[in-house]
């Protein structure tokens, strides 16, 4: 394939605020955004979000550039590092390069008759399983009165991710009720004045139909070296014992952040019983992914694309959580677009597990998605 036409604008995500969506040889692909953000992420633009549609839109040294397989985005990375003179491909801002980059992958399948997923990986057939952000809190909460954890998940395992689909779906509707939900967050999820562990008690009712989790958030609890819980002040070795009391009384699938986004040992310190994972702590860079591993901080990483912004770093970090035997968790954001692809990556990488939320209809093209995928592997 040869890259013809390249251009790029701003389109809103599902919290109405603006990203970047970018076109090559007639395919889309676009970014979403976060809104909890960890401080090691890859900042979305270089110097803004117009700055990066501009430099995109006059990018004409990327036209003619010959791409027949996923190794080749190395000559996009090489071009752009060449062009605007960085150190570093990731420094022309993650969310640009992530739908630079994902564009042309889309534009190479349709070229060769794949599906996007084929262009990196044609021999996967692991679908992975879906974690979906049922009850909300922290960051994503509106109502006053919330969980001090951002996320309450759900994970139901049948046999096919179409089972796993519409269970999820039926859970929802049932805890809506449980919970007498006062409407839902930015990702859907639903939101209520249940504290954590009362949460967490609901949840084990449900277990027989799904294993639930957890994502704390723990950064966006932590200041001046203590976590505040509303009027409860947690200082370090309280958090790691009120998390392992959590791990012991609960016994939940998962457990993302129980600590500050800096503190490795720390993480180290939280039995592994479940899984313990790493977002803010990792940000989805293979350096801070090799400290974790280091001090046997995880054995489970959240995966964001635009946290990065290089597939190819991407691709790279799933294979050192491979080679360690830690778990994979891709994972959209809060702020998304209609962008399906992060199916065909979280399928392609073999992932373990997807997590993209369960309601809304930005979430529900990424599932529906994984069932279209799912779906053409048993017609083979």
């Amino acid at each position: 394939m040869i890259i013809k036409e390249v251009s790029a604008k701003r389109i809103p995500d599902s919290r109405g605020e603006h990203t970047i969506e970018v076109s090559i040889n007639g395919c889309s692909a676009s970014s979403p955004a976060g809104k909890s953000t960890g401080k090691h992420e890859t900042p979305c633009y270089n110097k803004s979000l117009s700055w990066n549609i501009s430099s995109i839109k006059k990018f004409k040294e990327i036209k003619g550039i010959s791409i027949e397989s996923f190794e080749d985005l190395s000559k996009i990375e090489s071009l752009i590092k060449k062009k605007f003179k960085l150190a570093d491909a990731k420094l022309f801002g993650a969310n640009a390069l992530f739908a630079l980059e994902s564009a042309v992958l889309k534009a190479l399948a349709k070229s060769k008759g794949l599906e996007l997923w084929q262009t990196i990986n044609p021999k996967a057939r692991n679908v992975p399983r879906p974690l979906g952000n049922a009850i909300g809190g922290g960051l994503h909460s509106h109502n006053a009165n919330h969980p001090a954890f951002q996320e309450f998940l759900i994970s139901p395992n049948e046999k096919s991710f179409k089972k796993n689909y519409y269970k999820m779906k039926g859970l929802y509707k049932k805890l809506k009720t449980v919970v007498r939900a006062q409407g839902i967050n930015d990702e859907g999820a639903l939101q209520c004045s249940l504290n954590e562990e009362n949460i967490l008690e609901m949840l084990s009712v449900f277990r027989k139909y799904a294993d639930f989790g957890v994502d704390v958030a723990a950064s966006s609890l932590y200041c001046k070296k203590s976590y505040y819980y509303g009027n409860k002040i947690l200082n370090r070795a309280a958090q790691i014992a009120f998390i392992n009391y959590i791990v012991s009384k609960f016994k939940p699938l998962y457990i993302e952040d129980p600590l500050n986004e800096e503190d490795f040992s720390g993480f180290s310190k939280i039995s592994k019983k479940t899984l313990v994972c790493g977002d803010d702590l990792t940000a989805t860079h293979l350096s801070r992914l090799k400290k974790a591993i280091k001090h046997d901080s995880i054995n489970a990483m959240i995966v964001k694309p635009n946290q990065n912004g290089s597939l190819i770093e991407l691709r790279n970090i799933v294979k050192e959580c491979k080679k360690n035997k830690i778990k994979v968790i891709i994972s959209h954001r809060s702020g998304e677009t209609l962008d399906n692809a992060l199916a065909d990556y979280a399928f392609a990488f073999e992932a373990d597990f997807i997590k993209c939320g369960i309601a809304t209809k930005w979430r529900d093209a990424k599932l529906r998605r994984m069932i279209e995928i799912e779906s053409s592997l048993n017609k083979k």
